[in-house]
């Protein structure tokens, strides 16, 4: 009784101090918010204060060049600039100020540092310091001491200042559910504050855009965003385990830390217009606009002389070969392997030869103006590392510069002796024959510059063959593929040299698992980038490999010369337990680890008729809104089947067939081919599946993987092709 009796008190205790903690930070962030509106304030103030100066300095500057528009444009005022780029500033501040206000911070880290003792500091998503005070009110999630708050636990720790490696001692770590400025709760954890807060979170309905997870990033997920900026970091991540999220709070994390050397220097690349406007928002939630993101296909169109209607869609790429078309699909392989890439170098280095045979002596009537000799020295030494056909360009230059010496000399000689023959003459003679000399002369001239035409027509071994021509050897008249771009891209580096018009210093590719060595380097090799984050699923890829690991693995050793790093996810966040345990036997693989976060059974049903098919796909669409699922996703294998069933569907329901790759994905129930919906999630997915499963099924494995809540997979039990 009396140990009883001592337990109550102790509960009542602690019960009373964590009434006491949460009323004190209830407080705290009432202060909190208190100044983050006197900022809102202050920042008004002074853009209204900007935007004052900006209208009548512009004002001033029209009415004083009025006659003059050319002038009003080319008018530039330094002053007027710095003002200017304060509005944008400022702008940006108080957009992240108004976010803040709904929710401060998320989390707060007390820790230990032996130079300057015990310390707190709360994370947000975006700093805050006042002009007042030297210490952050908030700090942001980015700042290098922020990374002790994504650390697994408590204890010895570490982050990397200015200075170097800083040691701490974290002695409590907190997390806060705050919603409209209110206190909602709290947890602290000696493990990893976060799990409560992820449980919720993953609990939650999708949307339709990806959201970011600041709030419950994980150790390990934290360590990729934060790694060195000039480095190769590939991501081998199974389904849901956070690739690409990790990816774009890694592109903020290194604006944040390095905008001065990155701004509107990053490049994102990813598989196709629905995923590129799924991911779009996540950026603009952690204050970073105007990225350049696109697919590696307009990456490519925009330096080859192609347009997208020369390239076979994806669409009918992906048909090729989720229908098994063993010659695509081999030559797919092929066009994928180290093998086309020695054919490459084959025609470039043939070409080498080619032109070298070819060269011979420049002459210019009989005088050699430059030696053959001399001509294979500057093309297989001094401009060796040229591109062929800019070293030939070089070399026409400099044939081309000792050919008019010679033609001019020529010429000083012509008038020094027509000069001399008029001096010689009577002005008898000059009137007699004063025309016939001058006519004469005129005529050497002519034939002075005719004699140029003639030298540099005979130029043959330095003309150029037409790039689409040269790789036509190799691909015959063939559709271009995907699989062609690489290739032809190479060509061009090699033969002319690209140079991009924006300056990229770091690239992220999304869905890598898809892309050839080929592609890697060709991109390397274009934008010159000191970093590449490379994330991808080697389990979603369903292309053919050509070896047993996808290149993306492989793309280290390739780039030797740059430090990378191989980072394995096995944990997915995104489904359920009971999902990721049926996707997991689609694959010949056990080491993928399911988040423990129970949910429902997956739903197996056969269909045998068409009119069953919809009464089921009906009944699961009607039980998942009614228990809170806001998007669905009906994914089938292929086209086909994608819009053969989604015409079914439409009859009965208002749902979107997504039959394009450039159509956008806004929420709701789609009904989408399994190779559009890769890097998309649903709150609910209904699988179509018109063949039995008997081995790995990859197809099925990105199928089932994209549901979040709730999966039921329905196999068409009947001959539904003969109804089309």
């Amino acid at each position: 009784m009396e140990r009883e009796g001592t337990r109550d008190i102790d509960t009542i205790v602690k019960d009373k101090e964590k009434e006491q903690e949460f009323l004190e930070e209830a407080d705290k962030l009432k202060g909190v918010i208190e100044i983050i509106n006197r900022e809102i304030l202050s920042y008004i103030r002074k853009r209204k204060d900007i935007s004052k100066y900006i209208i009548e300095a512009r004002k001033k500057n029209i009415e004083q060049f009025e006659d003059d528009e050319d002038k009003i444009i080319e008018y530039f005022d330094h002053e007027r600039y710095v003002k200017e780029e304060s509005f944008r500033v400022i702008d940006k501040r108080l957009k992240e100020f108004t976010i803040l206000l709904a929710s401060p911070y998320f989390g707060r880290v007390d820790f230990n540092e032996e130079e300057y003792g015990e310390d707190r500091i709360y994370i947000g998503r975006f700093g805050v310091t006042v002009e007042v005070s030297f210490a952050p009110l908030v700090v942001d999630w980015r700042a290098p001491v922020a990374s002790l708050f994504y650390t697994a636990s408590l204890g010895e720790a570490k982050y990397t200042s200015p200075e170097g490696n800083t040691d701490v001692d974290i002695l409590k770590k907190r997390q806060y559910v705050i919603k409209k400025g209110e206190l909602k709760g709290l947890f602290d954890s000696e493990v990893d504050v976060k799990d409560d807060i992820l449980q919720m979170v993953l609990s939650e309905n999708s949307g339709s855009k990806l959201r970011d997870i600041v709030m419950t990033i994980q150790a390990e997920q934290d360590n990729i965003i934060r790694q060195p900026r000039n480095k190769i970091v590939v991501v081998n991540g199974t389904a849901g385990s956070g690739k690409t999220t990790i990816a774009l709070h890694r592109v903020a994390y290194l604006l944040y830390n390095y905008r001065k050397i990155l701004q509107d220097k990053v490049l994102i690349l990813g598989p196709n217009q629905i995923f590129m406007e799924y991911i779009k928002d996540v950026l603009p939630t952690l204050g970073e606009e105007g990225i350049n993101q696109e697919t590696f296909v307009d990456f490519a169109l925009n330096m080859l002389e192609l347009d997208t209607g020369d390239i076979m869609s994806t669409k009918n790429y992906m048909e090729h070969v989720l229908s098994n078309d063993k010659e695509f699909i081999e030559e797919t392989k092929h066009k994928m392997s180290d093998g086309y890439i020695n054919e490459l170098n084959k025609i470039i280095e043939d070409l080498n030869l080619k032109y070298e045979a070819g060269m011979n002596s420049v002459k210019y009537y009989d005088k050699v103006v430059m030696p053959e000799d001399e001509v294979k020295e500057l093309f297989n030494k001094y401009y060796k590392d040229m591109p062929l056909y800019r070293r030939n360009k070089k070399i026409k230059r400099i044939i081309f510069g000792k050919l008019k010496d010679a033609r001019d000399e020529r010429v000083r000689v012509i008038e020094r002796e027509y000069k001399k023959l008029i001096e010689s003459c009577t002005p008898d003679e000059i009137k007699l024959n004063g025309n016939q000399m001058a006519y004469k002369r005129k005529l050497k001239i002519r034939e002075a510059v005719e004699m140029v035409m003639k030298a540099k027509r005979e130029l043959q071994f330095l003309n150029e063959a037409d790039l689409l021509e040269i790789y036509k050897t190799i691909n015959g008249e063939k559709m271009y593929t995907i699989d062609d771009l690489a290739p032809l891209l190479y060509l061009r580096i090699k033969l002319e040299g690209i140079n991009m018009e924006k300056e990229i210093k770091h690239v992220v590719i999304d869905e890598a698992q898809d892309y050839s060595k080929l592609q890697f380097m060709v991109i390397k090799e274009i934008t010159k980038c000191l970093g590449m984050t490379i994330v991808g699923d080697s389990n979603q890829r369903i292309i053919p490999l050509v070896s047993e690991k996808v290149p993306m693995e492989e793309i280290i050793e390739v780039f030797d010369e740059m430090e990378g790093e191989l980072f394995k996810l096995n944990k997915s966040y995104r489904s359920t337990a009971e999902i990721m345990k049926y996707a997991n036997k689609f694959l010949n693989d056990d080491t993928i680890v399911p988040l423990v976060r129970k949910g429902e059974e997956v739903e197996e049903i056969t269909a045998q008729s068409d009119d069953k098919f919809t009464s089921i796909v009906d009944k699961q669409i009607l039980n998942m809104k009614n228990s809170g699922i806001e998007t669905i996703g009906i994914i089938c294998r292929n086209m086909d089947e994608t819009k053969y069933f989604g015409s079914l569907l439409k009859n009965n329901q208002y749902i979107k067939v997504i039959d394009k790759e450039n159509l956008i994905y806004s929420g709701g129930e789609v009904v989408i081919p399994s190779y559009l919906a890769k890097g998309l999630e649903f709150d609910g997915v209904i699988m179509i599946n018109t063949e039995k499963f008997n081995e790995e099924d990859k197809i099925s494995y990105v199928m089932a993987t994209r549901a979040l809540h709730k999966l039921c997979d329905i196999y068409i039990d009947y001959k539904w092709n003969e109804n089309k």
